[in-house]
């Protein structure tokens, strides 16, 4: 682990390439609880709160007022040892609390008794004025409703044009599942210590958290994750004997009466990733036979392929008439995307399911957004949101391959393996056929002998990438795919 600040994601992008370890809240204490049991280690509070007031003077150098606003808890120490810190330097400090110190726990005690005697002014209310607020009210152990004064707190930095702050998590943000309480603080800047959190980075994390920094609090430690941030891919080099063959073959299964385009982004999306041939089998029989605009795909009739040879992307735009293809694809495919009515059909068929576990391991991958992720899982898209993680490992596991959950933060699970968070990606992705170049991406990558959750990995990556060097306004589907 890093004993230096890093920055991981920015307001509008990923930041590091590296991939880092995530862990929930439980592991968290237990790396805490083992630093408090071992002799002659210097307080993780006093580091922590160090760390703290540095990055606050980092970002905020010429901050005049500084308010610094704490909870109850450890994460109101962590506060109290960075208001100690800028008071000392000069700044002007205040510190909010109303609860009774002498209660805290001791290291949080210890802190008040610090600030106290460095003069540090302490005070009940919120300040009129201030530049930088740092929210250190309730950290990763909040687990009722923030009320009274404290949401009045919130409410008050949440609309104060001043920069917040929040120390390892805002307050009411659910640290595993990136799920907030109805009040809750929404910061510009997060610096998580000791571990980062799978609740930073999908769901809503990533609204609430603003620009995430990170200090491992100097603490090394071996502690498995729970969950993956995903790094930037490995680049490859070709080899200069290679050839088209040598880069597999893409089939595109979609394209109902009215939604062929689906099925012709999905196609050029692959040939833009670099598998070495697409074709396009359009469910619609009168549908075009040419995509002017990528001559190279090649469109066939579905009885005229062989799928045991091939990485199958079926269901973009694939409407009703998909159903009828999909037992014969999952029996002989030898790699295989499921994506969107595709997964709708998936959902009411439980003897697809039962084909879906016969498949080989590690060569087949969905794509469902929330809504068709909670019809496989017979639930609400709300429940669905609610834990991210859990539910694409609940569908990875039940059908036996690599799943995308689409979204803030897009979850990459597989059977038996720690799940990743995809770091990439923004707004522009909001758009209709975006889901489609993601699934011939991994299609792609699948047919040139990726397996499925690196394969998966990768594509979600470049794909939420490619959004965020995109410099225009608007991001469409069709823009988007050549961007790989």
């Amino acid at each position: 682990m890093s004993t230096n600040f890093e920055r991981i994601v920015s307001r509008t992008q990923c930041v590091t390439k590296c991939a880092w370890p995530l862990h929930d809240i439980a592991h968290t204490r237990q790396l805490e609880e083992a630093h408090l049991q071992a002799d002659g280690q210097p307080s993780l509070m006093q580091t922590a709160g160090l760390a703290l007031a540095r990055l606050c003077l980092a970002l905020a150098p010429h901050a005049k007022t500084i308010w610094v606003a704490c909870g109850p808890g450890n994460n109101g120490g962590d506060g109290l040892e960075a208001a100690r810190h800028l008071h000392g330097w000069g700044k002007q400090v205040r510190v909010t609390l109303i609860h009774d110190a002498e209660a805290s726990p001791a290291d949080a005690r210890r802190a008040y008794h610090a600030a106290r005697v460095a003069g540090v002014p302490m005070h009940t209310a919120a300040p009129e004025e201030f530049d930088v607020c740092i929210d250190a009210l309730f950290g990763i152990g909040a687990t009722r409703p923030i009320e009274s004064t404290y949401a009045i707190w919130a409410a008050r930095m949440n609309a104060a044009r001043a920069t917040v702050i929040a120390v390892d998590i805002p307050s009411g943000l659910d640290a595993d599942r990136g799920v907030p309480q109805p009040c809750h603080v929404r910061a510009d800047y997060t610096l998580s210590l000791l571990t980062l959190k799978p609740g930073l980075f999908t769901a809503d994390g990533r609204d609430l958290c603003g620009e995430v920094w990170f200090h491992g609090l100097n603490l090394h430690h071996n502690v498995p994750p729970q969950v993956w941030l995903s790094g930037l891919p490995e680049s490859t080099d070709r080899p200069h004997g290679s050839h088209k063959g040598s880069y597999g073959d893409v089939a595109i299964v979609g394209g109902a009466p009215g939604m062929t385009g689906a099925a012709l982004l999905a196609g050029r999306s692959a040939l833009h990733a670099g598998a070495g041939r697409v074709y396009v089998c359009l469910l619609d029989t009168n549908g075009c036979t040419l995509d002017a605009s990528m001559p190279e795909l090649m469109f066939r009739a579905i009885d005229a392929m062989d799928w045991s040879a091939m990485a199958v992307v079926a269901g973009c735009g694939g409407g009703q008439t998909i159903a009828r293809h999909l037992s014969p694809l999952i029996k002989r495919a030898q790699h295989l995307v499921l994506d969107a009515d595709a997964l709708n059909h998936l959902a009411g068929t439980p003897e697809l399911r039962d084909q879906m576990i016969q498949r080989p391991p590690h060569t087949t991958a969905m794509t469902p957004h929330p809504l068709e992720a909670a019809r496989m899982l017979e639930t609400t898209v709300a429940q669905v949101q609610a834990n991210r993680l859990e539910a694409a490992q609940t569908l990875a596991d039940r059908y036996q391959c690599t799943v995308a959950l689409k979204g803030s933060g897009t979850i990459v699970a597989a059977p038996g393996e720690t799940p990743y968070v995809n770091p990439t990606g923004n707004a522009k992705l909001a758009s209709a056929g975006t889901g489609d170049v993601l699934a011939g991406l991994v299609g792609a990558y699948l047919a040139q002998g990726i397996k499925a959750r690196e394969a998966t990995c990768r594509a979600t990556y470049q794909h939420g990438k490619a959004a965020e060097n995109w410099q225009g306004t608007v991001l469409n589907a069709s823009e988007l795919c050549q961007q790989f």
